[in-house]
């Protein structure tokens, strides 16, 4: 393959894997000097973190867009009219060794459409991950994304080779696929992710795999993708659930019209996924009786001013598990509290001392029965009323990211 044959085909495969969020990438897209150094999007370099916070480049790229399947959101659908390209497992193990040893990357996000059928295809990916491991030695990372309907065998042959391997739901009901993927089957998506699980249960280990579900393509509900979000977890099926606003890319009646993509949304599900995997809270908590997330207030906040009666909380007495529902007070804020407290008796100044932001957290707690200095039991009734002083942070990101 010459580079200009490279190059060509990296930039048709790297754009149709951008859509894919599962890798951790920032899927940001910002205008850039044509003469400058770098670029956030194009050549299939993108960001993803370790498990020990390290944030690490990969090169992300399909291993090839034609496709079998007709799923209507997909930019590589078999009835689009657009450039086709593929790789060879070779070409995708020398590209990324050519790009390791220019230092622009540290690892590998391989996706790929459906050609011919899944385990065809998924043999393929997996032959290029063995020349990385077994022919370069490369101990890089490789996250592999498992196709629907691939073969046990090739599953497992997968996740030896692979730090980390993924299977996307995309939609959290069957309806969703009935209408916009009917070639695909829930159940059958859901497979990949259960056989990983059974593996890796068996080692005393937790999964590697993680999933994508996607935002405004259908007319599913906050509390749909939450629910399935919370039995993933539940059922040990995933590491991370992964949320990507419904990007339009195709023409079809099936298909919503929307004026840009639903990013703020999306934000509001990754907090609220960041509940359930570390606050313990359950979805009926998170949306009470509302079928949606607020748009206006973070769902933690939004909790909180549904459940004033449970508030305030007595920052010298309470427990972990009620510290960390305290907006304002993380995990992190909560251990530094309950640390401090063996110590000496906790103050205000105190709080701010360790890095507590009091911005939030004044409404909901007390000091040794006392109110932090300036904050009435008025404040906390108009606390709902002034949600400006929460949510600029969220209309600049939407701002930005549109």
């Amino acid at each position: 393959m010459t580079k200009q044959d490279s190059l060509y085909k990296l930039s048709i495969l790297s754009t149709a894997a951008r859509y894919d969020n599962s890798c951790s990438s920032s899927g940001a897209k910002r205008e850039s000097h044509p003469f400058g150094i770098g670029n956030t999007h194009l050549s299939g370099i993108c960001h993803s973190w370790t498990a020990d916070g390290r944030c690490v480049s990969l090169l992300k790229v399909l291993l090839t867009n034609m496709c079998e399947n007709d799923c209507k959101y997909c930019v590589c659908r078999i009835k689009n009219n657009l450039p086709r390209a593929m790789f060879t497992p070779r070409e995708i193990a020398d590209l990324t060794i050519e790009f390791y040893k220019r230092n622009f990357i540290e690892g590998l996000f391989l996706s790929s459409a459906v050609y011919k059928s899944p385990d065809y295809t998924m043999e393929l990916m997996i032959k290029a991950a063995e020349i990385l491991r077994k022919e370069y030695h490369f101990n890089g990372y490789i996250h592999l994304k498992i196709l629907p309907g691939t073969s046990k065998e090739l599953i497992e042959k997968s996740f030896e080779l692979a730090d980390r391997v993924s299977s996307n739901l995309e939609f959290p009901t069957k309806e969703g696929f009935s209408l916009l993927a009917p070639q695909k089957d829930f159940e059958e998506l859901l497979k990949p992710l259960v056989h990983v699980r059974n593996i890796y249960l068996e080692k005393n280990k937790k999964s590697p795999a993680s999933t994508q579900l996607i935002v405004g393509a259908t007319n599913d509900k906050d509390i749909k993708f939450v629910t399935l979000a919370n039995y993933l977890y539940e059922k040990k099926l995933v590491r991370r659930v992964y949320y990507s606003a419904y990007i339009p890319v195709n023409n079809d009646k099936y298909l919503p019209h929307v004026k840009s993509p639903q990013f703020l949304r999306e934000h509001r599900l990754y907090q609220a996924d960041w509940l359930i995997r570390f606050y313990k809270f359950k979805p009926e908590e998170i949306l009470g009786n509302e079928e949606n997330l607020r748009l206006d207030l973070d769902p933690k906040m939004s909790w909180a001013l549904r459940n004033i009666d449970k508030f305030p909380i007595e920052i010298t007495t309470a427990d972990y598990y009620e510290l960390i529902r305290i907006p304002g007070i993380g995990p992190k804020g909560a251990m530094k509290i309950i640390h401090a407290r063996k110590y000496s008796h906790i103050a205000e100044k105190d709080l701010k001392r360790i890095g507590i932001s009091l911005k939030r957290a004044k409404f909901f707690i007390t000091i040794h029965g006392k109110r932090i200095s300036g904050t009435t039991d008025k404040d906390i009734k108009k606390l709902e009323k002034e949600t400006h002083l929460f949510d600029n942070l969220y209309k600049y990101e939407e701002n930005t990211m549109l």
